[in-house]
């Protein structure tokens, strides 16, 4: 079973797009092993409240706030693959 990624971001967010980047960065290595999603949260609320979201660019692996800001595509990559393994 694939490993789900979120990435919660703005429009108005200079790192979300970095954000983004780095998870898409991270399926394209990991191919099916994860499931990406992306998501701007004026468009899905009903998510950020699920999630608690304070701010953006947020990451959640698995339905867990995993980062809170844009990781590195590695330490993105360690956290996936320890929830893949």
């Amino acid at each position: 079973m694939a490993v789900k990624l979120e990435v919660f971001t703005s429009q108005t967010c200079p790192y979300c797009p970095m954000a983004v980047e780095v998870a898409e960065e991270a399926k394209k290595e990991l191919g099916d092993k994860v499931d990406f999603e992306h998501y701007d949260v004026a468009e899905h609320m009903d998510l950020v409240q699920k999630y608690q979201i304070m701010s953006v660019p947020t990451i959640i692996i698995d339905g867990e706030v995993a980062f809170v800001g844009a990781p590195s595509a590695q330490e993105l990559i360690s956290k996936l693959e320890q929830k893949i393994n």
